[in-house]
């Protein structure tokens, strides 16, 4: 298998660049759709690249899934949807095969990239520490939980899934997001954030499923290193519909916040 999430391959007849999915992405939903994390990474990795500045940075990331994204050929699309000198706003879409044969918009992310200015003298804090990877137990997902994409990932848990409270766990990706490149640190983060629905999920997995149609992710200070640490919790409404929402760590502290839409369904 391949040491990446994604392979090149080359250009559509449109210019538009092209990777495909490898065995790391695939859901534990269905071994033909991807898992949330590599599609929301590779998405950021547009959002970084398209009209780059080196003076700003990203501060929010907001990825819908439209559909199933498929394990196959992917094809990337970038803009800048709003030009501005302080605040930007870009835009990337992935496009696949769909049941038809037609090529289609499988998931969009928008991001804000914001100027960067020096702001240590008030810096601040908001969420509590999370312990360090040193107090996780290394941790590996099976049974009706195995899938590529989680066992292409580190994992050191620190509680128990289902336990009261925030589920806690610190990531890692195994491979790189595109073969032949280094991830940056947000690519990184990405490859992690959207396991946040699965380990702050109360609800039996034999018994039900919850995907999540969305991530909204708030980065207000650049992560570190290699560790991604997710504190999550997911609340359920009485019909069927679900939010995620937690904090994101690198070894540091705090990183930023994520939240999820979930579909939540009982299983036949």
């Amino acid at each position: 298998m391949p040491d990446a999430f994604f392979v090149p391959s080359g250009v559509s007849k449109d210019g538009f660049e092209r990777v495909t999915a490898t065995e790391n992405t695939v859901s534990l939903w269905a071994p033909t759709m991807q898992h949330g994390a590599p599609p929301s990474a590779l998405l950021v990795r547009a959002l970084e690249r398209v009209d780059a500045r080196e003076d700003t940075r990203i501060s929010r990331v907001a990825v819908d899934i439209l559909g199933p994204i498929p394990v196959a050929d992917i094809e990337i699309r970038a803009w800048t949807e709003r030009p501005g000198g302080n605040v930007e706003l870009v835009v990337a879409e992935l496009w696949a095969e769909g049941p038809s044969g037609s090529a289609r918009a499988v998931a969009r992310g928008s991001a804000w990239r914001m100027r960067t200015v020096p702001t240590e003298d008030v810096a601040h804090v908001g969420d509590p520490t999370m312990k360090q990877v040193g107090a996780g137990t290394d941790y590996t997902f099976g049974g009706t939980w195995s899938s590529g994409y989680l066992d292409a990932v580190e994992f050191k848990i620190l509680t128990g899934l289902g336990a009261e409270g925030p589920g806690q766990i610190w990531a890692r990706p195994k491979p790189v997001l595109v073969q032949g490149e280094s991830m940056t640190p947000l690519e990184r983060l990405f490859s992690i954030a959207d396991i946040a629905n699965g380990i702050g999920a109360k609800l039996p997995i034999d018994e039900w499923t919850f995907l999540n149609t969305d991530l909204t992710v708030h980065v207000f200070r650049v992560p570190q290193g290699e560790w991604v640490g997710v504190s999550a919790e997911t609340s359920t409404g009485p019909d069927g519909i679900a939010m995620c929402a937690g904090t994101l760590s690198d070894e540091v502290g705090p990183i930023g916040r994520i939240a999820q839409t979930v579909l939540v369904r009982r299983r036949n």
